[in-house]
Order: C-alpha cells, then sequence, then structure tokens
C-alpha cells in the first residue's frame, strides 16, 4: 500500500487513468493507503496542508454555519467534488461531531487545471468550505469534529487524511471568509438566463452511457468547461467535450456503474456545472433531448 517514506513519487494516483473501472480502483488504493502512513507522514503533511474550522455562527434558520478551511503550501492544489479524471474527490467523516443532525456543503467555484496532460478541477492556496449544520437539539452545545480525506498535488499527488474538532458557539456571528466563500459560488441557472437544458442518452458500449446535453444560455466567458454529475454516487460521469454555437452550449461525455452493470440514469437528478472565465453556472437537472 503507499506510504509516505523516502520515495514520494510512489505515491502518485493509481487514478490518474480514464477507464471507469481503473477510476474507482484508483480511488480505492488511496482511500487504503491513508490508514497505514508512519508518524513521519503527518509532519510531512502539515508542511503541505492546515485544516481549521471556521465559525460562522447561527443563521436566521436557526442552523449554524461554520468551514473547513484547508490552507495549502505554496504551488500546491486540492480538488473540488468532482475533481475530473486527474483527482480524487473530498471524502469526509462527521461521525465525532456532537448535536449535529446534518451538514450540507456549498462548494466555492473552483479552477480548472491541466495536471500530467489531464484536466483537473479544485483550489489552488486555500479552500474554504461553508457548512451549514442543522442541529440535534437546538440551544444545546455543538461540536464539529470528523476527518477529511483528499488528494493534495504539487509536481505529484498525494493522498491526505486530516482530522478537525472544533465547539461552535452560537453567538460567534458571521465570519468574513465564510461570506467570501459563499459569495463565491457558482450562480444558479435562472441568474445566468439559462432557457433550457436537455440531456440525450445513448449506449456507448460495455455498460456505459454516452451523455450529450444541449444548454442555451449567454455565454460564461472564455473557453467554458462543463462538468456533469450523475447525482447517483454509484454512478460516474467522464471528463466531457465542450464546444458554443451562438447561445447554444454542446457538452458530451459518459456515464457508467461502478460495478460495470448496466443503470438507468435520472435526469432531473443530473447536475451540470459550467465553469467560465466571468462566472460559473450550477444548472440542476435536464430534460429529454
Amino acid at each position: 500500500m503507499p506510504r509516505f517514506g523516502a520515495d514520494i513519487a510512489a505515491m502518485t494516483y493509481t487514478c490518474f487513468i480514464t477507464r471507469f473501472t481503473a477510476h474507482f480502483a484508483g480511488i480505492l488504493t488511496v482511500a487504503l493507503g491513508l490508514s497505514t502512513a508512519p508518524a513521519t507522514a503527518q509532519q510531512q503533511l502539515e508542511e503541505i496542508a492546515r485544516i481549521e474550522v471556521l465559525d460562522g455562527g447561527l443563521t436566521a434558520r436557526g442552523t449554524h454555519r461554520a468551514a473547513l478551511k484547508v490552507t495549502l503550501a505554496k504551488g500546491w492544489k486540492t480538488y473540488w467534488r468532482s475533481p475530473g479524471d486527474a483527482g480524487t474527490p473530498p471524502r469526509f467523516d462527521w461521525s465525532d461531531s456532537r448535536n449535529v443532525q446534518s451538514v450540507s456543503l456549498n462548494w466555492p467555484t473552483p479552477k480548472v487545471f491541466v495536471l500530467f496532460g489531464m484536466r483537473s478541477i479544485g483550489y489552488k492556496k486555500e479552500l474554504v468550505l461553508p457548512i451549514e449544520i442543522t442541529l440535534k437539539n437546538p440551544g444545546k452545545p455543538v461540536l464539529l469534529a470528523g476527518a477529511i480525506e483528499f488528494g493534495v498535488c504539487q509536481d505529484v499527488c498525494i493522498p491526505a487524511r486530516m482530522t478537525f474538532s472544533q465547539p461552535l458557539d452560537a453567538g460567534a456571528g458571521r465570519n468574513a471568509a465564510i461570506d467570501a466563500a459563499l459569495a463565491h459560488q457558482p450562480v444558479t441557472a435562472t441568474k445566468a438566463g439559462v432557457r433550457s437544458a436537455t440531456c440525450r442518452l445513448s449506449p456507448a458500449g460495455d455498460g456505459v452511457l454516452q451523455i450529450k446535453a444541449e444548454i442555451t444560455m449567454p455565454s460564461a466567458g472564455g473557453d467554458e468547461v462543463t462538468v456533469i454529475e450523475p447525482g447517483n454516487p454509484k454512478l460516474w460521469a467522464s471528463e466531457t467535450t465542450t464546444s458554443r454555437r451562438g447561445n447554444v452550449l454542446t457538452t458530451t461525455g459518459e456515464v457508467a456503474h461502478v460495478s460495470g452493470s448496466s443503470f438507468a440514469l435520472d435526469r432531473s437528478q443530473v447536475r451540470i456545472t459550467v465553469l467560465g472565465k466571468n462566472r460559473a453556472v450550477d444548472i440542476q437537472g435536464c430534460t429529454p433531448g
């Protein structure tokens, strides 16, 4: 299993491949490797990344606002929730928390990178990830505690696991860093002027479906990149190819089941993110094309 030993290059992700089954095998290899790293691994990791919990106090809805802030060493990057073929998505464990019923994540707009000739999507320097917490017992003390498993990349990529534990203060008040991250989220389809989003599905062989989405919307600026998320954790979508003709943006990718078996794709659960120079757009669901 991968270790944080002398040969750091040996930890380059096995997920840097495009075939679906190999991609998931790579994620599993990374996840297993997290539990085997020696004590020096944590020391090396702390030179690359630091994590802290930001407290944003209670919201008007009675939920608690917080954020995980990951600060990266110069030149290092980490990944978005849908990182592309050249990455692994962050995984969260909230099980050590107290008085936490559920959490929802509000991802700020990521950047697009090319790594080892492959496209990845994530963040440089730092990630402030806002969290909205629904409490089990409002008015009682809250502890946000757990772990995040994620990848960090520079010339090589390594798996990381970091823990956090922070009591939250109902009277903490708003936090400027959290507010800035929330303001930097992709805009809604309505705000972006999306008139329609259709998805056409066709067999691509070996249990794979091709998905072709046509989105009628103004340009998001520059060379637009689209990300398709199937909405089912057992499905994986490939990197897309994207083109624009007038007000119609066309994006094509492939979707497969982690087991390689056949599946049905619910278009209403499909999430399409358009990343442009001027803004990012979050499109929830598409209709038959």
